[in-house]
Order: C-alpha cells, then sequence, then structure tokens
C-alpha cells in the first residue's frame, strides 16, 4: 500500500456539509458591509517581506516569530500575508485610489497564514474578514464600525458579546507612556516570561498581549496609558465613546487593550464572546492614522477591524437550511432520459435535483434519497414514461401521487 500524503500540521480541509456555513456567514458579510458603502478588494496571497515588517511592526510577535517567509528563484524575499491592511495600503497608492472619487471602504474574505503553535480554533492557514477605511478622521468612522460589526454578529444570531474600548494615543502622547511603562516593567522583571523580558526593550505595550497568564496579571500594576493622552487624542475617545452611546452600543473601557501590531494609533477596540474561552476575541481593530505616509503614500488616515472566520463559525448557531432538493430514482434508459429532461426544468425553478448515474434497483435508490434527506423523490420507470406522468414522493409526509409534467413544475413552484 503506497503511503499516503498528510495535510500539514495547523491547516485543515473544509468538507462540502462544513461549507455550508461558511459560505452563510461570506453571505451575510457581503451583504451587510455594502449597506454601509464597502466594496470587496483582492489583493496577491504573498508580497514582499519588506512590506509586512514595515507595516505591522519589526517588534510585534507576527514579524519576529510567526511568518512565512521564502525566497523566489529569483532570490527576492516574499512572505504569505499574516494580516491584510499592509497589502491594502501599498494597493491604494500603487493604484491612487486615493486620487479616484469613490470611498476608500473596503473589505476582503481570504486565508492569512501564520506559524503560530495550533491549537482549536487557531491554525496556521486561517481566514479572516477584514474592514478598511481610509480618509475619514472623524471618531464617528470608529463608531460606525463597530456598530457595523456589532449589527453584522446579531444577523448572525451571535448575541452573548462583550464589546472593549481603548485608546493607544499618538506619537505625541505614547513616548511619555512608553518610557514610565518600561520603568515598572524593569522593576517587576523577576515576575515576567522570557519574551516579555525581550518586549522590555523592544516594545514594552506587547506584555498586554503575552499569553503568559501570570504576565498578564503582573501587567495590572503597570500605568494606564488612558491617563497619558494629549488633548486631541482624549477628544478623539471621548467623541468615539459618545458615538457608541448614541447607536446603542454597550461597552467597556479596558486600559490593557493595546492589540499586537505597532501601526495602532487612537482607538482600538476588540468584541469577545464567553464562548471562546481564554482567547476570546471575536475581531479586533482600532485605527492606523501614520502607516499611508509611512508607506511612501499620501498623508491620509485608516481604521479597520479583522475577524477570524474559524473562530466566528465555532459561536454562530446554524439550523438546517429551508428549502430542499429533489432526487431522482429511475429505471431503465427511456426512464432515465426521461428523467434528465424534467429535471433540467426543476433545476430552472431554482430547485437542486441530483442524478447520481449508476444502476442502482429503485429500493436501493429509495434507500439512497433518504440517506441524503432528499425532500422529494421522483420515480420514473417505463410504465411512467408510456403513460407521461411519473410519482412524486413527499419524502416529509410520505405521500407518493402520480402527476404529469405541469403538475409537478407548479408543486415545486409551490414548495
Amino acid at each position: 500500500m503506497k503511503k499516503q500524503i498528510p495535510t500539514i500540521r495547523g491547516t485543515k480541509d473544509i468538507l462540502p456539509r462544513e461549507i455550508r456555513k461558511w459560505q452563510r456567514v461570506e453571505s451575510m458579510a457581503k451583504k451587510v458591509f455594502e449597506l454601509y458603502g464597502y466594496r470587496e478588494i483582492r489583493t496577491p496571497v504573498f508580497e514582499a517581506t519588506e512590506l509586512f515588517e514595515k507595516g505591522t511592526g519589526e517588534t510585534s510577535d507576527i514579524v519576529i516569530k510567526e511568518m512565512y517567509t521564502f525566497k523566489d528563484k529569483a532570490g527576492r524575499s516574499l512572505t504569505l500575508r499574516p494580516e491584510y491592511t499592509p497589502s491594502v495600503v501599498r494597493s491604494i497608492i500603487k493604484n491612487r485610489l486615493y486620487l479616484k472619487p469613490d470611498p476608500l471602504r473596503f473589505y476582503f474574505i481570504g486565508p492569512m497564514f501564520r506559524y503560530d503553535k495550533p491549537q482549536k480554533g487557531r491554525y496556521r492557514q486561517f481566514h479572516q474578514i477584514d474592514i478598511e477605511v481610509f480618509r475619514e478622521g472623524d471618531p464617528a468612522i470608529d463608531a460606525e464600525i463597530v456598530e457595523m460589526a456589532d449589527y453584522f454578529l446579531k444577523k448572525l444570531r451571535v448575541y452573548d458579546t462583550k464589546t472593549l474600548v481603548n485608546s493607544v494615543g499618538c506619537k505625541e502622547c505614547r513616548p511619555a507612556y512608553i518610557k514610565d511603562l518600561r520603568k515598572k516593567a524593569e522593576e517587576i522583571k523577576k515576575d515576567l516570561c522570557a519574551d516579555c523580558l525581550r518586549k522590555i526593550k523592544t516594545n514594552p505595550l506587547r506584555i498586554f498581549d503575552c499569553k503568559v497568564k501570570s504576565c498578564r496579571e503582573t501587567a495590572q500594576a503597570f500605568p494606564n496609558i488612558t491617563d497619558y493622552l494629549c488633548q486631541e487624542c482624549e477628544e478623539h475617545f471621548s467623541k468615539f465613546c459618545d458615538y457608541l452611546g448614541l447607536y446603542g452600543i454597550k461597552y467597556k473601557v479596558e486600559p490593557r487593550l493595546v492589540r499586537g501590531i505597532d501601526y495602532y494609533t487612537k482607538t482600538t477596540f476588540e468584541i469577545i464572546s464567553s464562548k471562546l474561552g481564554a482567547q476570546d476575541a471575536i475581531l479586533g481593530g482600532g485605527r492606523y492614522d501614520d502607516m499611508m505616509k509611512e508607506f511612501g503614500g499620501p498623508d491620509i488616515c485608516g481604521t479597520g477591524f479583522a475577524m477570524g472566520m474559524e473562530r466566528l463559525i465555532s459561536v454562530v448557531p446554524f439550523e438546517k437550511e429551508k428549502g430542499g432538493f429533489l432526487y431522482l430514482a429511475y429505471l431503465g434508459e427511456k426512464a432515465k432520459r426521461a428523467g434528465m429532461e424534467l429535471v433540467q426544468l426543476i433545476r430552472r425553478e431554482g430547485m437542486e435535483c441530483l442524478i447520481e448515474f449508476k444502476k442502482k434497483t429503485l429500493k436501493s435508490q429509495m434507500s439512497r434519497a433518504n440517506k441524503l434527506g432528499a425532500t422529494w423523490v421522483l420515480i420514473i420507470g417505463d410504465e411512467e414514461v408510456k403513460k407521461g406522468k411519473y410519482q412524486l414522493k413527499n419524502m416529509q409526509t410520505g405521500i407518493q401521487e402520480e402527476k404529469d409534467r405541469e403538475e409537478i413544475l407548479d408543486i415545486i413552484q409551490k414548495s
């Protein structure tokens, strides 16, 4: 027996029965986001490594530990995208989208790649839904995307959530906070893990993101960044919270919420679910006002969020889909041909029909239809072909009736 080739650790197949859930979530995302003026954008799966080093931040865990980086045949360093925002920024600059009249509001649905420890709900190839908005600096847009996320989750019947918000300041006020944070971290460094000791020097904000419980508990003694905000950042955060109240969004200010990526400024937020365990965030995001300029583009601000599809789908309740499908059970070549013609018409009426082109007895075909959960079974044999009338069985009620073509189509239209 030949040796099977295994799947790569940290990846998984999304099988046909499960993909229905994914399609429902993706369809709802597109429907909701386009109500708010967003349009889909798609960028390459791999980009120049420099893009993510510069955009995501050289001190972030993503860049230091988790990127899938390789050299192509031309010797260029390329990276499978670990997150989406840098790619969108690059696309806007390259295609000069900022010169076009369309709003710079985009959404994206697709795979990301990070070399992280695989566990339940976390994969090395995972999928995200991303929202990106540029050229809108008003804190009202920050509130609107939180409200949009809340509405999206409610449309999926995900209700058990909490909204956490914070401000991480800007280039003007954050340095003073970083200085005091670093000083405090040095005082209690004996209580921190080796990775957090490294972060004291590179970026002490990242200590708040540590997955080690004792480090997170130690971080509770650190100063709050909200006590260091400049007037502009304080006003922005105050208005953001006020607009959330206008939308009826309940929220909690969480001073430890800094997010795991270096480019954030001012607003940060997360929506969490108690159903997800310790890693409880469904989505997270915030503002990145300096990113476009640092990439060589115009000085325009940005904000957005990302949500993991695998995590989201794990908390979305799914019911059996309404509607159904028809299974064709036939005996003989003439019956098969008659069934093929009639099924073509039924499909045009919008009902799924399944013909399996295998030689089986009528009993085995009926058993097969029952196993697959068919709503209707259309039964055709030589006698039915001669009469021009066919047997239509309702699998829910068990009622089987003889109907002609027009009657069958009428029943399907009304079902």
